[in-house]
């Protein structure tokens, strides 16, 4: 007997931020290559279009849309969630991506660069949960993934500000979850936590230390001994946004090379 093999994501419409490279590119190509329509938002414009424009090409179909978005402002939340439910006809996964990093210890940290960094990784995420549920709610079953990172639970006092908001990110996941199981509507809310993926964010380590060098620092904390690729990521992404996971919610999913567990 023949068994047909169904995209794991066919029929979701998904929203990604910073998703002009890196892991919330990753994503888009992920969930696209499965069967979900995605709408691509970043800061960069021609960045993010570029990356839609590329799904398109590799899918041979429109299945990708992309516009500019400061995940800061409320505003612009409304008026993007509004054109990718028009442009898909739903919404039916959110993807909480974007998010920065930030060098300095308590003492060394100004109050306007704290406040920007909870701006982008915290409050983003809120905004984002608050005005994609009235369409999730109407897609059930939803889901809400949150990229939040291993620095939600290992420390480094360098980071103060990334390491907060971090945290904070896992538990407004499980407070947005909670919501959602209170009004016993099936929207899920989960949040990954990855350590050192091999994007344009450890770059700079590569170009400065070489190859060899920068992984056995980047990599020295991580008893699997190498760095994770964006698709580790957007494999979980998928599972997450995919009705496979449904019984899961709130959950911290930790992609670390077991490191959170030394």
């Amino acid at each position: 007997m023949s068994v047909s093999i169904q995209p794991r994501a066919a029929g979701k419409k998904a929203f990604i931020t910073g998703a002009a490279g890196g892991l919330g590119a990753a994503t888009a190509r992920m969930l696209a290559r499965h069967g979900a329509q995605v709408f691509l938002t970043d800061i960069d414009d021609d960045a993010v279009a570029a990356v839609a424009h590329e799904i398109n090409d590799t899918i041979g179909a429109t299945v990708a849309w992309s516009a500019a978005q400061d995940v800061r402002e409320e505003a612009i939340w409304v008026e993007r969630l509004e054109q990718a439910v028009q442009a898909m006809g739903g919404l039916s996964v959110l993807v909480n991506n974007a998010g920065i990093g930030s060098l300095g210890g308590v003492e060394q940290i100004e109050l306007k660069e704290w406040r920007r960094v909870m701006g982008i990784n915290v409050e983003s995420i809120l905004l984002g949960c608050k005005y994609a549920l009235p369409y999730l709610r109407q897609a059930q079953p939803a889901s809400i993934v949150n990229i939040s990172s291993l620095a939600a639970f290992k420390v480094d006092p360098d980071y103060t500000a990334y390491n907060t908001s971090k945290a904070a990110v896992a538990m407004l996941t499980k407070s947005v979850a909670m919501d959602c199981t209170k009004q016993k509507i099936d929207v899920r809310c989960n949040s990954i936590h990855p350590a050192f993926i091999r994007t344009g964010i450890v770059a700079p380590f590569f170009d400065a230390l070489g190859e060899d060098e920068a992984t056995r620092k980047l990599t020295r904390g991580i008893p699997m001994r190498r760095l994770g690729e964006p698709d580790d990521v957007a494999y979980a992404v998928l599972y997450l946004a995919s009705d496979e996971s449904r019984y899961i919610t709130a959950a911290e999913l930790v992609i670390d090379g077991g490191a959170r567990a030394i």
